[in-house]
């Protein structure tokens, strides 16, 4: 544990996160189990009710209900809560789960840029079975505990932990005025990495309500709003919230922090708000924290012309504003954004999948803005808050799908031909290959400004010079049509052997190996 410590530094006076070291802590040691996301869900899920978990997991199911998929596409869901804390100033994060997955975390957070280390603790068959891992936990926490560098510590369970039972509720509230808050993330719970950062979110707001009904909490860095505010539920790209600061300012509100926040008091400031505009519907968790507070909830968001005047309207009556002065900025909206849509034109065959959670906010962008959008996929589940745009989307003739599967996503590719296919990494290499342009959602769509004026203004370049890439995609689909596929992709001097027969061989093996472990005839991971 000694060496646990050296991997954090805290964050400077200027609010910068200096580099740490470039990967966690990483020990070797199988855990033994037979339980995890390399064996079955079940399994997994009957493992943690049995060690105690049925609370938790009946939390899970309510919260983030799967629907007819048990896994939409997603990176490893604990990937979004550590993300949440690695961006938070003077917070700590120690992750506790098998080497294998915090070297996969780690290593895709610091690839995103996150240029801080995260703790791990490790395990071994014995350490997990006898509860010294709990131990080692607590150890550790009490060694992060520093108040001159943190003011919280997040300690995370990953699969394996969460199904043996590693109590982190038991862990101290607080050790020499250092926050501990301990969050379960397993891949058999949370299904898609936009949830788990509300699992974050939601317990750093449950934290934040208690400590306020204690007594004073921090002030804001940037000192009190002198009108009502809106905290915005749900990562968006930077321009946003200051877009959304000019739609409420005729108001006479202002725009709040956004959750998850970046620094430990932005929470008292984003629970003592008018209203909550739940930007991202699938929030439970931080909802739940924000009715616990007595705050109202809005769904939508400000995208294009029928979204944003619905959105204004519903945060002026939650607020309270009269009439006339909503009105101001209704006007003012409808005007700017359809002087934009003049301007801004998309032509083209579009469908449409993410797993970010605002791909119905871009698909009603794309309908405005003259797509022709006939599929729209999101792994994230239907929600009250997203009810709205889940009734415009229908109405105007797209055919949507919460909780996707990368089969139904191919599925709308194949059946709707489109001219361009904005999707996640599979369904953008099946377009490709099929020489039809495609861009990936989260780093080409999602990290765009997407409200007022702003958002329509943003989209079209970038879609229109990718459909205008057809003809290049033919060039390339006719050079390399004889290079020839799968066993015979490549130069050759001699012609390939067809080995389907020892695939096929080899399939049966992985099949009858994977049941085995859904039936718990099998251990290890």
């Amino acid at each position: 544990m000694d060496d646990l410590r050296k991997e954090f530094e805290p964050d400077d006076a200027s609010g910068t996160t200096p580099v740490g070291n470039d990967a966690a802590v990483l020990a070797d040691g199988a855990d033994g189990s037979g339980i995890g996301c390399h064996g079955g869900v079940e399994l997994s899920k009957a493992a943690a009710r049995a060690a105690g978990q049925g609370e938790l997991m009946d939390r899970f199911e309510a919260d983030y209900p799967k629907g007819p998929h048990d896994q939409p596409q997603s990176m490893c869901p604990a990937f979004g809560s550590l993300r949440v804390g690695l961006r938070m100033r003077r917070v700590a994060t120690i992750l506790s789960g098998s080497a294998c997955c915090v070297y996969g975390l780690t290593f895709t957070s610091h690839f995103y840029g996150a240029k801080r280390s995260v703790g791990y603790v490790p395990f071994s068959s014995e350490t997990l079975v006898t509860g010294k891992l709990y131990e080692d936990i607590v150890e550790a926490v009490h060694q992060m505990a520093d108040p001159a560098k943190f003011d919280a510590v997040v300690v995370t369970n990953l699969c394996v932990p969460t199904a043996s039972g590693i109590p982190l509720k038991m862990l101290p509230r607080e050790i020499d005025g250092v926050r501990i808050v301990g969050i379960d993330v397993p891949g058999f719970g949370v299904p898609t990495h936009a949830e788990a950062k509300d699992v974050l979110s939601g317990a750093m707001l449950a934290y934040a309500r208690q400590e306020i009904g204690d007594g004073p909490v921090q002030r804001p860095r940037g000192g009190l709003k002198d009108r009502p505010t809106v905290t915005l539920l749900g990562e968006m790209f930077p321009v946003d919230p200051v877009v959304i600061g000019g739609m409420l300012e005729p108001m006479g509100l202002a725009a709040g922090p956004t959750v998850p926040v970046r620094e430990w008091r932005e929470l008292y400031s984003a629970l003592d708000c008018a209203v909550v505009a739940a930007i991202h519907p699938f929030y439970t968790a931080s909802i739940r924290e924000f009715h616990a507070a007595g705050r109202p909830i809005v769904g939508s968001a400000p995208v294009g012309v029928d979204a944003t005047d619905a959105w204004l309207k519903a945060i002026g009556d939650s607020c309270g504003i009269a009439e006339e002065k909503t009105n101001i900025s209704r006007n003012a909206m409808r005007a700017a954004i359809k002087a934009a849509l003049a301007e801004h034109r998309i032509n083209g065959r579009i469908t449409l999948s993410g797993y970010e959670g605002s791909e119905l906010l871009v698909a009603r962008l794309l309908v405005e803005l003259g797509a022709d959008l006939r599929y729209v996929g999101t792994a994230c589940p239907k929600t009250p808050y997203n009810s709205q745009d889940a009734e415009w989307l229908s109405a105007h003739g797209v055919e949507l799908r919460f909780r996707a599967s990368l089969e139904q996503d191919l599925a709308a590719f194949q059946e709707f031909k489109p001219d361009l296919a904005i999707g996640t990494t599979p369904v953008v290499q099946k377009a490709k290959e099929s020489a039809t342009p495609a861009l990936y959602f989260t780093n080409l769509i999602s990290a765009r400004p997407l409200m007022g004026p702003a958002g329509v203004a943003s989209l079209p370049a970038v879609i229109n010079a990718a459909i205008g890439n057809k003809d290049r995609f033919l060039a390339m689909n006719a050079f390399f049509e004889d290079v020839g596929k799968g066993d015979s992709a490549g130069i050759w001097e001699n012609v390939p052997e067809d080995r389907s027969a020892y695939r096929k061989k080899f399939a049966a093996k992985v099949k009858q190996s994977r049941n085995a472990v859904d039936n718990g005839e099998s251990v290890g991971c």
